[in-house]
């Protein structure tokens, strides 16, 4: 799994990011503005945002994320216990909050439950594209019943997409998402995979559902034409 934190407080930052290490890979953001651009990538699977930033604001860039429509959950973590600033956190889009400090298995269970949640529209662990369907607990991949026979990585690219139906992914989101910030390995590895993914979608017909936008990335969509 995949968190960011937007701390503009180094050492605490470093720290978090220690404390979670075990379960989910990192990126860490010390102002707003790069929180907010990081976060606008879509690649993580939670957020935690610090309130009291310079310029602009935990509040600021909460904002900004929900009304370009990027879900991705959000623990607000901040010094701040009053009232009002939870329901205005609450009210802007934040779906928990921590008040500094904090124990470190708080804050694990608020992260995994926050995950949890952002989850609750996938029935049963599965994600479904027309009549694909993806089990997340066993990385099966299935199309009116049939199996398909996809990898490791390439059910990840899957399923990424998946989730994104209808909005297009950039080569640079797929390789951070399933490769991982700190791979080594070129993103031309993304158009490998999407190839084989293709040619393994071709004989149920979906390959016509997997649209390459150039320059831009790709995108599963019905009405979509390639670009």
């Amino acid at each position: 799994m995949k968190l960011l934190i937007i701390e503009d407080d180094i050492r605490l930052a470093e720290s978090i990011r220690d404390l979670v290490s075990d379960t989910f890979e990192v990126r860490m953001a010390h102002n707003g503005e790069d929180g907010l651009f990081m976060a606008e990538q879509g690649i993580e699977d939670v957020l935690i945002l610090d309130i009291m930033m310079p310029d602009m604001n935990g509040y600021e860039v909460l904002a900004a994320l929900r009304e370009k429509n990027i879900l991705t959950p959000v623990l607000m973590l901040t010094a701040k216990d009053g009232i009002s600033d939870k329901v205005k956190g609450f009210h802007l889009g934040a779906d928990d909050y921590l008040v500094k400090p904090f124990h470190r298995d708080e804050l694990l269970v608020r992260l995994n439950a926050l995950v949890r949640r952002s989850n609750k529209q996938v029935r049963d662990h599965t994600l479904s594209f027309q009549d694909l369907q993806l089990n997340l607990i066993n990385k099966m991949t299935s199309i009116n019943g049939e199996s398909v026979q996809l990898n490791g990585r390439q059910f990840d690219v899957l399923e990424f997409l998946v989730k994104n139906q209808g909005t297009i992914v950039t080569k640079e989101q797929l390789f951070d998402r399933v490769w991982g910030f700190d791979s080594e390995t070129s993103q031309t590895v993304v158009e490998v995979y999407v190839s084989h993914i293709r040619k393994k979608l071709k004989p149920f017909g979906y390959d016509q559902y997997f649209k390459t936008f150039r320059g831009l990335g790709y995108m599963l969509s019905i009405g979509e034409k390639n670009v």
